[in-house]
């Protein structure tokens, strides 16, 4: 049985995918990118002090739909090369901020009867490449820094945590088959 969670209105399920990355994300408007994911570049104000990035604005942007009674802001600082991942919600949408540092973020599409159920992505994002990426709840995502430094990941939620709001899938689990190896040898 492939079936993961679900609720009244989401049922995810293993996709049995390829193995490999996916589709690589090269622009915030790219047609491959899965179904309700959104990226939007952030801008960063670097002086000889250092920089500063505005993660959000309440009602603008990514987080435009989010509660401001619910919304949560979190930070993840990440040593290099771990891997956080597999991760899912079923009402929880995600923001995400790569603050610092590069992460290799990892999503793969797990709602039956979506459009790209099954499809995976790969954004490599965060100082060289300033991006927010919003995630969807259905869709299992996680990451890995790239590197020699550190990465935060900074975080907006539309709720508050809800731990049972949240599943784990494992980095490795072979009906996902996400390669974290090195791709450009």
């Amino acid at each position: 049985m492939n079936s993961i969670a679900s609720n009244d209105s989401l049922q995810l399920e293993y996709p049995g995918c390829d193995s490999g990355i996916g589709d690589v994300i090269l622009a915030a408007d790219s047609a491959k990118l899965i179904h309700g994911v959104r990226i939007e570049p952030y801008a960063l104000w670097p002086d000889d002090r250092g920089y500063f990035l505005e993660v959000m604005r309440g009602g603008q942007s990514l987080v435009a739909g989010f509660p401001p009674e619910t919304t949560q802001v979190s930070a993840a600082c990440n040593y290099p090369g771990i891997i956080k991942a597999f991760h899912y919600h079923l009402e929880q949408t995600d923001c995400w901020v790569p603050a610092h540092g590069m992460l290799q973020v990892a999503l793969v599409d797990l709602r039956k009867g979506s459009p790209t159920f099954g499809r995976k992505n790969t954004i490599y994002a965060g100082e060289l490449r300033p991006w927010k990426i919003q995630i969807p709840p259905g869709v299992g995502h996680g990451y890995k820094v790239i590197g020699n430094a550190p990465s935060m990941l900074v975080y907006v939620t539309d709720r508050t945590y809800n731990p049972k709001d949240e599943g784990r899938i494992a980095y490795n689990h072979p009906l996902i088959a996400y390669d974290w190896e090195l791709q450009y040898k």
